[in-house]
């Protein structure tokens, strides 16, 4: 079975945001909080200890590791619920903490559906659903892991495969809403700049 440098879970997420945000970080290990990164982190701080506890036919796992060798991913899921079915066999059930409200693109859904695919091969199980619950609005909202969203899930990890494997950081795309929000507008230099960052600081360095 071929071995792959692992790609986390979170990383699928900012390739979907930005393929050169996540070249920026996976490559050139360049990361910079700003308040939305910042409100993220406070909320995962809330889940992200080690933990389980059962209340009648569901179990909960807290901050539990993750992997899919195969695919080469791995993790970490705030929460998983296991959901006991008549059989006595567990379901899990993903859960997924993020800040704000649910997106108008998937990113979100890929990272949740990419830990249920690590769920099925490490318990041999299929895992139809999870959910993503969003500070913002303070509930839960189901993500179905229908073969769309599995079929652009495995595109976003060969897509994320492909420029680990390449090392090539892709050129910047300069968009207003989405750079802005970017916490690595600084570093990346969207309008017109299409070098790598570390390559742009080291001309920099020895221009002055």
């Amino acid at each position: 079975m071929q071995t792959f440098e692992p790609i986390f879970l979170s990383r699928l997420q900012h390739y979907l945001f930005c393929p050169r945000q996540f070249a920026l970080i996976e490559l050139e290990d360049i990361w910079t909080e700003n308040q939305w990164t910042a409100e993220g982190q406070v909320l995962h701080q809330r889940v992200n200890q080690p933990d389980q506890q059962k209340r009648g036919a569901i179990r909960t796992a807290w901050a539990l590791r993750l992997a899919n060798e195969k695919l080469g991913i791995e993790g970490i899921a705030d929460v998983v619920e296991y959901h006991k079915q008549a059989d006595k066999t567990e379901i899990p059930y993903p859960i997924e903490y993020k800040r704000g409200k649910p997106k108008t693109h998937r990113a979100d859904e890929v990272q949740l559906c990419a830990q249920a695919l690590c769920l099925e091969e490490m318990h041999g199980v299929a895992v139809p659903e999870g959910a993503l619950f969003y500070g913002e609005i303070r509930r839960r909202h189901p993500v179905i892991f229908d073969a769309e969203l599995r079929d652009l899930t495995l595109k976003t990890i060969l897509a994320c495969r492909t420029i680990v494997q390449t090392k090539i950081t892709p050129k910047a795309q300069y968009q207003a809403k989405k750079c802005k929000a970017c916490s690595l507008i600084d570093q990346c230099h969207p309008n017109g700049f299409s070098k790598s960052a570390a390559t742009w600081l080291a001309n920099q360095l020895t221009e002055n």
